[in-house]
């Protein structure tokens, strides 16, 4: 038995779940809505504050996908509830990012500014110039956002430049050295 697919989801005051016909989710709280369809072969039920999520065989697939299906709902019932953050950080000599409207405008060092379309779920923040906070219920997306973003100018190892996680360790190099 998958031990995070047994494990109950405890439902915060609040947040609402709906059982459908078919395996769908509708998970609902003070930050918003989620839905999501359960494989086939995963069941999911209530009782009082809890989810629990149940298999209905032992096949190889279905074990497979009974703690993911677990994670999931998890991860939706944590998003409606409280949401998730990420924080990038840039670093180097006239790099900045600015939130035009619904695009964000990073200027890291290529002779055109980069403008980066903000997904509608998805709120972006930028402080200082240089550390953007990217809030939003779908954990996916948010990291998925995310990415995208620091995938423009990952850092490098030799001076350290570049769009990086907020306490992300990069490992710097020597560079060549005169003989």
């Amino acid at each position: 038995m998958s031990r995070i697919g047994k494990t109950p989801i405890t439902l915060p005051a609040g947040v609402k779940v709906a059982l459908e016909q078919g395996g769908k989710v509708t998970v609902e709280g003070s930050k918003g809505k989620l839905s999501w369809e359960l494989p086939s072969g995963i069941t999911a039920s209530v009782e009082g504050n809890t989810l629990t999520v149940s298999r209905a065989n032992e096949d190889r697939s279905v074990r497979a996908l009974h703690g993911l299906a677990r994670a999931l709902l998890n991860n939706m019932v944590t998003g409606v509830s409280q949401g998730f953050r990420r924080e990038l950080e840039i670093q180097g000599v006239g790099f900045r990012a600015a939130v035009k409207g619904d695009k964000l405008d990073l200027s890291v060092g290529y002779s055109h500014p980069i403008l980066f379309e903000i997904p509608k779920e998805i709120k972006v923040a930028v402080t200082d110039n240089t550390k953007i906070s990217i809030e939003g219920i779908d954990k996916h997306l948010v990291g998925q956002v995310a990415a995208d973003i620091r995938a423009y100018y990952p850092p490098e190892p030799y001076k350290g430049k570049g769009i990086r996680y907020a306490g992300e360790v990069v490992r710097r190099k020597e560079g060549k050295t005169v003989q």
